[in-house]
């Protein structure tokens, strides 16, 4: 707070609004707070929110609109869904059919959960993917120990095995996230276009190194307590035998999740994504296989707050000019740079989209700087594919893609960890990058 006091007192940059100035403000001290945690994440929300009004960014109907679209309804319709997969037990049926595949070491379950995170946010989203993903690695959790402090490591290790791997996935077709499609329109309008064939072939190499690589990263990263989930797998396999045998209404819960699924990949640009799984929940509801009471007692809350806020920010530092201009600020410093060495502007473009894609949502950050980026060489369509997969990089922040915020509602891991995990797999996928369209791109011009 004293820092935001400082900055308020401070002149208006020249060139910046002085809208502009004070989101940027509210950024830095929102950012401070995410990272630190001096309160809870929640308050963190609120606060954003009310400095919103109160430093004059728009009117409470203004901040409230911002704050309200369909993708804080995914959100929360995502995690009311999740409870509804796990009043079904599907968690462990899924959870024993990938345990099947990896084997018991906590090593290669942790690729697993990466992997099969990786391809299926690939194609249907990664939000989509870590809200089916994060009861399954509950159920597997709960089973090895029901003292979260015990397991600690472990909990970490899988959660987050579950949120990197849909992220560094989402970068490998075109429809793994709204940012590739926005840069796709971008580059249409340029007369270049580039198939879903095509960008498979330019990036789903890079998704296929970054899977081991990252899982790996993670597993030293947290040291899970236990090299074996012998125990965990053991319960499992009895809880699931146990279990009663499927019958025709398990069959009609797993159709409407099949139509929720279905509506998320047809009929998104229609409906929105948040409706669709609002509907599913509706659906669950009025079959009777989930009660209202076990929705809201088990849905975090404090994570759709939360969620919704940044969307605020982000709609709200692009729509006072803010982003803007702090991106042709760092284009300006790093010109010269840019000119000597030309890796030395994907360089550029990398550190900036992942920068404020760890503050604003990924789709935001491609609005704001996809236009810019791809005019700062003669390359547009490299440029603009760098910028789109630069994008997925939210490894740092809680609040940095939807599959961070949805693994952070489980309750078993903190804002700082994000950092700890974070700034090695994310300077291992810079470097990666970096080096992977300098060298494997070059083959296709």
């Amino acid at each position: 707070m004293l820092v935001g006091a400082i900055l308020y007192l401070l002149p208006t940059p020249s060139g910046l609004t002085l809208e502009g100035y004070r989101i940027i403000i509210i950024v830095i001290t929102a950012f401070m707070m995410i990272i630190t945690e001096p309160i809870p994440l929640p308050g963190v929300a609120i606060y954003i929110l009310v400095m919103e009004v109160v430093l004059g960014i728009g009117s409470p109907e203004e901040i409230s609109k911002s704050f309200m679209n369909d993708a804080v309804f995914f959100i929360m319709g995502s995690l009311m869904l999740a409870v509804a997969i796990v009043q079904q037990g599907w968690d462990k049926r899924i959870a024993l059919g990938i345990i099947r595949l990896t084997g018991n070491k906590t090593k290669n379950i942790v690729f697993g959960f990466t992997a099969i995170s990786a391809i299926m946010s690939s194609f249907i989203g990664e939000h989509t993917v870590a809200a089916i993903m994060l009861p399954i690695a509950m159920t597997l959790i709960k089973f090895t120990s029901e003292d979260g402090e015990k397991v600690h490591g472990l909990s970490a290790v899988l959660l987050f095995s579950i949120a990197y791997g849909c992220l560094i996935g989402s970068i490998g077709t075109p429809s793994g996230g709204g940012r590739n499609v926005i840069i796709m329109s971008y580059l249409q309008d340029i007369n270049i276009s580039i198939s879903y064939l095509n960008w498979m072939i330019l990036v789903y190499p890079l998704v296929l190194i970054l899977i081991p690589i990252v899982s790996w990263i993670l597993v030293k990263s947290f040291s899970p307590e236990y090299d074996r989930l012998d125990t965990g797998v053991r319960k499992l396999v009895v809880q699931v035998a146990k279990s009663p045998e499927l019958t025709g209404r398990n069959t009609l819960a797993v159709f409407i999740f099949f139509l929720v699924f279905l509506g998320w990949v047809f009929l998104s640009e229609t409906l929105g994504l948040g409706i669709i799984a609002l509907a599913g929940v509706l659906m669950y509801l009025i079959a009777g296989f989930v009660k209202w009471e076990d929705i809201s007692r088990n849905t975090h809350w404090g994570v759709i707050i939360l969620f919704g806020s940044t969307i605020s920010l982000g709609a709200n530092i692009k729509g006072t000019g803010a982003a803007f201009w702090l991106a042709n600020k760092v284009i300006y410093v790093f010109g010269s740079l840019m000119e000597m060495f030309p890796f030395f502007t994907d360089t550029i473009i990398v550190i900036m989209t992942t920068t404020m894609a760890n503050v604003l949502s990924s789709s935001a950050t491609v609005a704001v700087l996809g236009p810019i980026t791809m005019n700062m060489g003669t390359d547009s369509l490299h440029l603009g594919m760098v910028t789109a997969l630069a994008s997925a990089f939210g490894f740092f922040t809680v609040v940095a893609a939807p599959a961070c915020t949805i693994i952070y509602s489980s309750g078993l891991v903190t804002a700082k960890e994000f950092l700890k995990a974070g700034w090695r797999v994310g300077i291992t996928c810079i470097v990666l990058l970096i080096t992977y369209t300098n060298t494997y791109w070059m083959v296709f011009k």
